[in-house]
């Protein structure tokens, strides 16, 4: 079956891992995609233009390379990127994450033989950046009723690791316009409109992460975090004290010392 991968590339992202995130999506996968869409966000550095310029040449027509004249976000990026996938099916994959080789054979066989499903994810494995140290694993409810109360604390859907059907998020117009978070907007909005949801409960990826990205989390992430619970809120997905709930609760971490992160962190995961 044929199928998209979707990314998005911006002037910050290191060039050799963007490298290692296509090799892994197309030469070191089983089941190769039909069509990679690089989404380029804004203007970019040599580095990363000669890498996007190797591989243009090497995957020829399955490559296609979008430019933004300016940088928008990742979720308008995305937005953009979703009207040049030709594909019914689309794959998510971050710039500097790396594939497992069985994801997409994995992805695209659960999707064939679940036509309700609409989105879908699996367990992602977090490793430091260099990719030498293995620091979690992050694992999500499997179905679709024990997913929904999951959502109403927590993303259920590992975005990076996501494969979803293009008609039906089109049809809600896409990723919502919020500056972060904009998967965990999609998702909610998803379950508002009826569409079910799964996670397959295989490894499907390595994601970079550790304690710089917590402790980019604090106080000014809470505010683009506080402009999706209102979101949340506003399209039914939440109740009135299931939005003040989180409002405390994540607006109480947002500003905890960043040993008290790591250990909710861990808690949660």
């Amino acid at each position: 079956m044929n199928f998209s991968v979707l990314m998005s590339v911006y002037k910050a992202e290191k060039p050799d891992f963007l490298q290692q995130a296509i090799e892994s999506i197309y030469h070191n996968q089983t089941l190769k995609p039909s069509q990679v869409v690089i989404v380029k966000d804004g203007p970019l550095p040599e580095q990363i233009e000669a890498v996007l310029a190797r591989y243009q040449s090497e995957l020829q027509e399955i490559l296609t390379i979008f430019s933004l004249p300016k940088n928008v976000g990742l979720g308008a990026a995305l937005n953009a990127g979703l009207a040049h996938c030709r594909y019914e099916l689309i794959a998510r994959m971050d710039t500097d994450d790396i594939a497992m080789p069985e994801r997409f054979a994995k992805q695209v066989k659960f999707m064939q033989e679940n036509l309700n499903v609409i989105a879908c994810s699996g367990v992602i494995e977090e490793w430091d950046s260099g990719l030498t140290e293995q620091l979690g694993c992050r694992k999500l409810p499997l179905e679709h009723n024990d997913i929904i109360r999951f959502a109403k604390s927590r993303s259920p859907l590992n975005h990076p690791a996501a494969m979803f059907r293009k008609v039906a998020v089109v049809e809600l117009g896409g990723y919502p316009p919020l500056r972060k978070a904009q998967d965990y907007a999609l998702w909610s909005l998803l379950i508002v409109n009826g569409s079910q949801l799964a996670n397959l409960p295989n490894v499907l990826l390595k994601m970079r992460t550790g304690d710089e990205m917590m402790g980019r989390r604090g106080l000014d992430y809470f505010k683009h975090e506080y402009q999706l619970l209102q979101f949340q809120k506003n399209i039914g997905f939440f109740s009135y004290s299931e939005y003040i709930k989180n409002v405390v609760t994540k607006g109480l971490l947002r500003v905890s010392p960043l040993f008290i992160k790591r250990a909710a962190y861990n808690f949660l995961r």
